[in-house]
C-alpha cells in the first residue's frame, strides 16, 4: 500500500501536465506547395492528395506518423500534412467557430473571382463537377454568416454562385460555369478574403491563339526507366519527343513553353512553379511506360481532375492512329504534375520501353515526329469540340 501511494504521488505532475494541456499543436502551413493526404496509404507516387493549399493556413494538429501529422480539419474530418509543410505557432487560437461573410463575384480582363470574407485562413479542398460543369469548394471549420452576395456583370465564365452549411463546421461554395469545359482555377488567401480565380475559355479556342506547356519528364539525375535492350535512357527521349512536339505546335502558331530544353535536373515543386508563373492554356507531359511484364505495351493518357479529362480523351484517340495497342485513358492520377487547378493537363505515356516492339518504335525519329503530329491532332479535335 505504500509503495503504491508513492509510485502515485511520483506521476501526480505528469498527469496534472496532461489535463491542463489542449492535447494538441497550433501552427501555420509553410513552404512550397504544401498539400493534404486523405490518409497514410502509399505507393511509387505517394499517398492519395485531397488537394493543395495556400501558406499561413492555421493548423490543429492532433496526431504525428512518421513524417506526417494527422490534422483536424472540422469535427468529423481529417487529414496528413507532411512535417516539412508546418510551422509549430502557438499563438495561433483554435477558436469554437469561424465565420463567413460577405461575398464579391466579378470578373477583369483575364480571368473571373469568388472573393469570400472568411475570420481566418482555414483549410479548404476543392472538387471539379461536371453536367453542369462546377467547382465545389468546402472551407473546413467555417460557419455561414453569409447575407449577401454582390454579384458584377464583368463576369464571363462564371453562371451561378451559392452555398450551404454542409455540416455544422463546413461551409461549401458552389460556382457553376457556362461552358461544359473547365479551363482551371487557383485557390488563395488575400488579407481576410479567400479568393477562387476562375480561368475563361478563350474566346476563339484555336491553336493559334494557345498558350501550351510541354514537360519532358524526368531529366539530369532523375533517368526515369531504360529500354529493355538498348537500355535507352527515359530522360532522353521523352526530351526528343518533346521537341518534336515543341515544333509541330510553334508550326501552327501556338505560344510554347518547354519545362526543360536539355538534360536538366529539375524537381516537381521547380516545374510546377515555372508553370503557374507562366500561365499556360494547358499543359502536355510526355513520358515512356515501362513493366515487370516484357509482354505489357500500349499508349496511355493520364489526368487527376475530371473536368480535364476531355483533352486526354482526344489525344489517346489519336495516339492509336500510330498502331499502338490502348493501355487506357487513366483518371485521378496522384503525378505531380496533374495536381495543379490552374489548367488543363494531360500525361502521355507514349509507349513501353520495356516491351520489344515499343521500345522499337521509341528508337525512331519518325515515330517521334509522328507522335507530335498525333497530339496535335487530339488537341484540334478537343478544342473543336467545344462549345462556344
Amino acid at each position: 500500500m505504500i509503495r503504491l501511494i508513492l509510485l502515485l504521488s511520483l506521476f501526480q505532475p505528469f498527469i496534472a501536465t496532461s489535463q491542463s494541456n489542449t492535447g494538441y499543436i497550433t501552427g501555420k502551413t509553410t513552404g512550397p506547395l504544401p498539400f493534404l493526404n486523405f490518409g497514410l496509404g502509399e505507393d511509387r507516387l505517394g499517398g492519395a492528395k485531397m488537394g493543395y493549399l495556400d501558406s499561413n493556413i492555421i493548423i490543429k494538429v492532433v496526431d504525428s506518423v512518421n513524417d506526417v501529422y494527422k490534422i483536424e480539419l472540422s469535427k468529423n474530418h481529417f487529414a496528413y500534412l507532411p512535417k516539412v509543410n508546418f510551422k509549430k505557432d502557438s499563438s495561433v487560437v483554435i477558436r469554437p467557430y469561424y465565420l463567413t461573410n460577405s461575398w464579391k463575384v466579378y470578373g477583369d480582363d483575364k480571368y473571373d473571382y469568388v472573393d469570400v470574407s472568411v475570420d481566418e485562413h482555414l483549410p479548404y479542398r476543392s472538387i471539379q463537377e461536371i453536367d453542369p460543369a462546377a467547382i465545389v469548394v468546402d472551407i473546413f471549420g467555417a460557419t455561414s454568416n453569409t447575407n449577401w452576395i454582390t454579384q458584377l456583370s464583368t463576369v464571363k465564365e462564371i453562371k451561378n454562385t451559392w452555398s450551404e452549411q454542409i455540416e455544422d463546421d463546413v461551409f461549401r461554395i458552389h460556382i457553376e460555369l457556362k461552358h461544359d469545359q473547365h479551363w482551371g482555377y487557383f485557390i488563395s488567401y488575400d488579407s481576410s478574403k479567400l479568393v477562387i480565380r476562375v480561368k475563361r475559355q478563350p474566346p476563339v479556342p484555336i491553336l493559334s491563339k494557345m498558350r501550351i506547356a510541354v514537360d519532358a519528364g524526368h531529366g539530369g539525375e532523375n533517368t526515369g526507366a531504360s529500354g529493355i535492350k538498348s537500355k535507352v535512357l527515359e530522360k532522353n527521349y521523352t526530351l526528343l519527343i518533346a521537341k518534336e512536339l515543341e515544333k509541330a505546335l510553334k508550326k501552327e502558331k501556338a505560344q510554347v513553353f518547354m519545362t526543360r530544353e536539355k538534360d536538366t535536373t529539375l524537381s516537381m515543386i521547380e516545374r510546377t512553379q515555372m508553370l503557374r508563373e507562366w500561365d499556360p492554356d494547358f499543359l502536355i507531359s510526355i513520358h515512356l511506360n515501362s513493366s515487370g511484364k516484357d509482354t505489357i505495351s500500349g499508349v496511355s493518357t493520364y489526368y487527376r481532375y475530371i473536368g480535364f479529362r476531355p483533352l486526354t480523351e482526344f489525344i489517346l484517340k489519336n495516339m492509336k492512329g500510330l498502331g499502338l495497342k490502348e493501355y487506357g485513358n487513366v483518371g485521378n492520377f496522384n503525378f505531380s504534375l496533374s495536381g495543379p487547378t490552374e489548367y488543363p493537363n494531360c500525361l502521355v505515356e507514349v509507349a513501353f520501353l520495356s516491351n520489344v516492339q515499343d521500345e522499337k518504335k521509341i528508337l525512331s525519329p519518325a515515330f517521334h515526329r509522328a507522335v507530335a503530329a498525333k497530339i496535335v491532332l487530339g488537341i484540334k479535335d478537343w478544342l473543336r469540340s467545344l462549345k462556344r
